[in-house]
C-alpha cells in the first residue's frame, strides 16, 4: 500500500500521489499507477488525435484539389423474406446512394472489424453475402450534414437537390467544424484538470445536487434562480484559499491572475449577484474551501484540480441549450440530474442524444426517488430510456446510474448510503477511471469520426471504381475507332484529291471532245448538236438574205447548245463525284457523326445571282462564260455573231483560194477572212467557177488560166471580137445556175466557216478551252466544297474522338488515384485506431 499524502494543491500529475484507501474492491488501486496508465493512454490519444487531424487534412486538401468527394447515404436494402426461409443473422447489406444522385443505388456490405473499423465494399453477384455477427453503422455521427429545414421537409430532399460541388462545399466546412472540435479536444486531453458539468432539466434538482456534493448550502434553490448562469465551483486552494466569487463579464477570457477580467463579491452574496445577473448570461467563478479530508473530498482530492459546473437549465429556452451544447467540448464528465418524477423530458432526450456520440459514458442521477410509492417501476422505465440514450450508460448502470434523493443529504446527523455510494462512485469514476471519465470521451469521437472517415472512403472508392470501370469501357470503345481515323487520314485525302482530279478532268475533257466535234460540225455547215437547234427551211432565192441570217443564228444557237450539253455532261460527272465523297464519309466517319445533309442540285451549276432592286426577288441566271470582253453572254446573244454580210452569200475569197490554191487553204488549216471589195478578177473567178460547175470539170485550172491569157491575146482580134457576146452569156447563165442551184448548199457552209473562223479568233484563249477551263473549274468547286465539308466533319470527329479518349483516360487516371488514396486513407484509419488503442471498451 502506497503512503498516503495529500498535499494542499497538486501542480503536476506526474508527483508521488495518494492512494484510495477507502475504496473498495477494484478502487483500492495506487494513484501513481492509476496516473502513469493514464498519461500513457493520453499520449497515445494525442498522437491519435494529431494524425487524425493530418487525415482530416489530407481529405479537405484532396476534395479540394483532385476529386470532389461524393457524400453518401445508406439505408437498409429491401428484400423479399420467405415464410418458410429458416431464420438467419442480420445481413450487412446496405442500398447506397448518394445525396446528388439519390435515384442511382448500389448494393453494399457494410462490415465493421476490429476496433470498430469500418469497410464498405461492393456486392459481386456471384459472391454469397457474408452474415454479420453484429450490426454496423452506416451512418455518420460527426460528419453529418444536419440542415434545419421546415416541418414537412427532410434532409434528404434538400440535399439531394444539390450539386456535387455544392455538397462538396458543405462537407468540407463540417470537416473544418471537425478540426476546430479536435484542436479543442486536444487542449482537454492536454489539460491535468477535469471539469465535471451537472445539467439537467428545470426543477429537476441540481443546485440541490451540487449542495449534497459540497456539503453545504452554497447554491440558491429557491425557483432555480442560478440556472440562469454558469456557475463553476473550484477548490478555494487555487484563490490562496479565499471563499469568494469571480464575476466574469461577457465575451471576457478569464485569468485568475489579472483583476480586470473578473469583478470579486464575497461569497454569501451570490444569491443576490445571481438574481441581478438572471439576464446578462454571466459566467460566475466559486471557490469554496471543502474541510473534509482529501479521501472524502471530490474539490479537495489531492490528486488533480476539480471544477463542478452548475448550467443552466435545458429547457428554460433554446438560447441556454445551444449555450450548453457550445460548451460540451470543454466537459470531461457530464451529470445528467433527472427528476424522478418526470423522468426524461424531449430536452434531455435531445441532449444526451447529442452528448453520447462523444461520451459514450454518462453520469445519471435520478433525483427525488424517495417521494416515489413505486420505486421498482420507476427503476424500470429509467434504465429502458437509458438503455436508448446511452447504451455504454446502461451496460455499467451500477456505477454510473443512481437514484437518490439529495436533500436528505443535506440534513444534518442523518446517514444517506445510496448519496454516499453515489459520491465514491463519482470520486472513482472522475479520479481513479480516468480514461473513461476524461479520455474515453476523446477516444470515442475519434471512433466515431474514423467511422465517418471509412465510410466516407468505401464509398468514394466505389464511385472511382465505377468510374474506372467506365472510363476503360468508353476507352475501349473510342480508342479503337480513333487509331482506326488516325489511320485513315491519309487515304481520305488521297481519295477526296483522286475524287477532284478526276471530277475536273473527267468534266474538262468530255467538253473539250463535245466542243471540238460541234466546231468541225459547224465549219462544215451542219448544225454543233443535233434535236436541240433545227435548221431554218431555204425560202427561196428572193429571201435568200433573210436564209442567210436565220441559218447563222440556227449555227450559234447550236454552239451553245453544245456548251449547255457540255455542262450537262459536267453536271453528271460532277454529281457521280458527290457520290463518291459521300460514300467516302461513310467509310472514314465514325458512327455518330451528322453526315451531310445537303442534297446536291445539279441545275444550280453554271449559274449566278443576277442582283435585283431591293425588295425584290433574286433570280437564277444562266451564264456562257466566253462572249465579248468576258461579258459572260452566250453567242446567241451577241450582236456581232449575228450580223449578216454579203460574204455569208458569196466568199469570194473562199471560192478563189478553194479553186486555185491548190489546196493551200485547207493545209494551211486556217483562212484570211478580212474582207476587201470585190474585184473584177473575183468576179471573173465566180463566173468561170460557175461555168466549171454547170458545165462539169471538162477543162482544168490551169488550163483555164492558160486559155484566158491566150484569149486576151486575141482580143485585139477583130474575130475575137465577135466571140465576146457569146462569151459573157456563158459567163451570166453560169452565175445564174448557181444561184439557183448551189447557194441553199453553199451558204450554211459559207456561214458555218465564217462562224467558226469568228469563234477561234475573237478569244484569247481558244473558245473550246475556255468553256473547259470554265466547266473543270466550276466541277473542281463542287467537288471541292463537298470535300472541305467531309474533311471538316472529319477533323471535327478527329479532334472530338482525342478529347474524348484523353479526357477518359484523365478520367482513369484520376479515379485509379482515388482509388489508390481511398485505400491509403482506410489504411492510415486502422493504424490510428491501432496505435492509439481507440477501443470503444477502454
Amino acid at each position: 500500500m502506497a503512503q498516503s499524502y495529500f498535499p494542499s494543491r497538486v501542480t503536476s500529475p506526474t508527483k508521488e500521489l495518494a492512494n484510495f484507501s477507502s475504496f473498495s474492491g477494484d478502487r483500492q488501486l495506487k494513484v501513481e499507477d492509476v496516473q502513469e496508465a493514464y498519461i500513457e493512454q493520453k499520449d497515445r490519444l494525442v498522437n491519435a488525435i494529431d494524425a487524425t487531424k493530418s487525415i482530416l487534412n489530407d481529405i479537405r486538401t484532396f476534395n479540394k484539389d483532385e476529386w470532389i468527394i461524393r457524400y453518401p447515404q445508406y439505408k437498409e436494402a429491401v428484400e423479399a423474406v420467405s415464410p418458410s426461409s429458416v431464420p438467419r443473422r442480420k445481413a450487412l447489406r446496405r442500398s447506397l446512394s448518394f445525396a446528388d444522385d439519390p435515384s442511382s443505388e448500389t448494393q453494399v456490405v457494410v462490415r465493421k472489424k476490429m476496433q470498430r473499423s469500418v469497410t464498405v465494399s461492393r456486392i459481386s453477384e456471384n459472391v454469397e453475402e457474408e452474415e454479420a455477427d453484429e450490426e454496423a453503422s452506416s451512418d455518420f455521427n460527426v460528419l453529418r450534414l444536419d440542415l434545419k429545414l421546415g416541418p414537412n421537409a427532410s434532409v434528404t430532399s434538400l440535399v439531394s437537390q444539390l450539386e456535387k460541388s455544392s455538397i462538396a462545399n458543405l462537407l468540407d466546412e463540417r470537416i473544418g467544424a471537425s478540426l476546430n472540435h479536435i484542436d479543442k479536444l486536444r487542449l482537454r486531453v492536454e489539460d491535468t484538470s477535469s471539469k465535471v458539468l451537472v445539467t439537467g432539466d428545470l426543477n429537476a434538482g441540481k443546485s440541490t445536487f451540487v449542495n449534497a456534493l459540497l456539503r453545504r448550502e452554497v447554491m440558491p434553490v429557491d425557483q432555480q434562480p442560478c440556472t440562469t448562469a454558469f456557475c463553476e465551483v473550484h477548490d478555494a486552494t487555487e484563490n490562496n484559499g479565499v471563499e469568494e466569487v469571480h464575476i466574469i463579464s461577457q465575451g471576457i477570457n478569464y485569468d485568475l491572475n489579472d483583476e480586470s477580467t473578473f469583478v470579486r463579491a464575497p461569497l454569501s452574496e451570490l444569491e443576490g449577484i445571481v438574481s441581478d445577473n438572471e439576464d446578462n448570461e454571466r459566467i460566475l467563478k466559486l471557490y469554496l474551501a471543502d474541510t473534509r479530508t482529501p479521501s472524502e473530498s471530490l474539490l479537495n482530492n489531492g490528486v488533480v484540480d476539480i471544477s463542478l459546473i452548475d448550467a443552466p437549465g435545458l429547457n428554460r429556452d433554446s438560447l441556454k441549450t445551444t449555450a450548453l451544447f457550445a460548451r460540451q467540448e470543454e466537459i470531461d464528465v457530464v451529470v445528467f440530474v433527472v427528476s424522478a418524477e418526470n423522468h426524461f423530458t424531449l430536452s434531455a432526450r435531445e441532449f444526451l442524444t447529442n452528448a453520447s456520440k462523444e461520451k459514450a459514458y454518462l453520469f445519471i442521477v435520478v433525483n427525488k426517488f424517495e417521494q416515489i410509492k413505486n420505486k421498482d417501476k420507476c427503476r424500470r422505465l429509467v434504465l429502458e430510456q437509458i438503455k436508448q440514450l446511452s447504451p455504454r450508460t446502461y451496460e455499467n448502470a451500477d456505477d454510473l446510474v443512481h437514484f437518490v434523493d439529495s436533500a436528505a443529504a443535506l440534513q444534518p446527523y442523518t446517514a444517506s448510503p445510496t448519496f454516499d455510494d453515489l459520491e465514491s462512485s463519482l470520486r472513482s469514476f472522475v479520479l481513479v477511471k480516468r480514461s473513461k471519465s476524461k479520455l474515453h470521451p476523446v477516444s470515442t469521437y475519434l471512433n466515431n469520426l474514423l467511422g465517418d472517415i471509412e465510410l466516407l472512403a468505401g464509398a468514394n472508392a466505389i464511385v472511382a471504381n465505377a468510374e474506372l470501370e467506365q472510363a476503360k469501357e468508353s476507352l475501349a470503345q473510342v480508342k479503337p475507332v480513333l487509331e482506326k481515323m488516325k489511320k485513315g487520314c491519309e487515304f481520305l485525302d488521297e481519295g477526296l484529291e483522286m475524287v477532284e482530279e478526276e471530277g475536273a478532268n473527267g468534266a474538262s475533257s468530255k467538253a473539250k471532245v463535245m466542243l471540238d466535234q460541234a466546231l468541225e460540225r459547224v465549219g462544215q455547215g451542219k448544225l454543233g448538236v443535233d434535236s436541240v437547234v433545227s435548221m431554218p427551211s431555204y425560202p427561196g432565192i428572193l429571201g435568200v438574205w433573210d436564209y442567210a441570217r436565220d441559218v447563222r443564228r440556227a449555227l450559234v444557237a447550236s454552239l451553245d447548245a453544245a456548251v449547255k450539253l457540255a455542262e450537262d455532261e459536267a453536271r453528271i460527272v460532277t454529281s457521280t463525284g458527290v457520290d463518291k465523297i459521300k460514300h467516302l464519309a461513310e467509310d472514314h466517319l465514325p458512327a455518330g457523326v451528322e453526315r451531310n445533309k445537303r442534297i446536291f442540285m445539279p441545275e444550280a451549276m453554271f449559274s449566278t445571282v443576277r442582283k435585283t432592286p431591293k425588295g425584290t426577288k433574286r433570280r437564277s441566271l444562266s451564264v456562257v462564260v466566253g462572249g465579248v470582253h468576258g461579258l459572260g453572254l452566250g453567242l446567241g446573244q451577241r450582236p456581232d455573231m449575228l450580223e449578216t454580210t454579203f460574204l455569208d452569200l458569196f466568199d469570194f475569197h473562199h471560192q478563189f483560194w478553194a479553186h486555185f490554191g491548190d489546196g493551200q487553204l485547207e493545209k494551211s488549216g486556217k483562212e484570211d477572212d478580212e474582207p476587201g471589195a470585190p474585184t473584177a478578177l473575183g468576179l471573173a473567178s465566180v463566173g468561170v467557177g460557175a461555168l466549171t460547175m454547170v458545165g462539169g470539170q471538162a477543162i482544168g485550172a490551169k488550163g483555164l488560166i492558160e486559155g484566158i491569157i491566150r484569149v486576151t491575146d486575141l482580143f485585139g482580134n477583130e474575130t475575137v471580137k465577135k466571140w465576146a457576146a457569146p462569151v459573157l452569156g456563158a459567163v451570166t447563165i453560169g452565175m445564174t445556175a448557181y444561184l439557183i442551184l448551189e447557194l441553199p448548199n453553199s451558204i450554211p457552209k459559207t456561214v458555218g466557216r465564217r462562224v467558226r473562223a469568228s469563234v477561234l479568233r475573237e478569244e484569247e484563249v481558244s473558245f473550246v478551252d475556255a468553256h473547259a477551263l470554265r466547266i473543270s473549274r466550276e466541277t473542281r468547286k463542287v467537288l471541292r466544297l463537298a470535300s472541305w465539308d467531309l474533311r471538316a466533319r472529319f477533323n471535327g470527329a478527329l479532334e472530338a474522338r482525342t478529347q474524348e479518349v484523353k479526357a477518359k483516360e484523365a478520367m482513369a487516371k484520376k479515379a485509379t488515384r482515388a482509388m489508390e488514396w481511398f485505400g491509403e486513407v482506410g489504411s492510415k484509419s486502422e493504424e490510428v485506431r491501432v496505435k492509439g488503442r481507440l477501443s470503444v471498451d477502454a
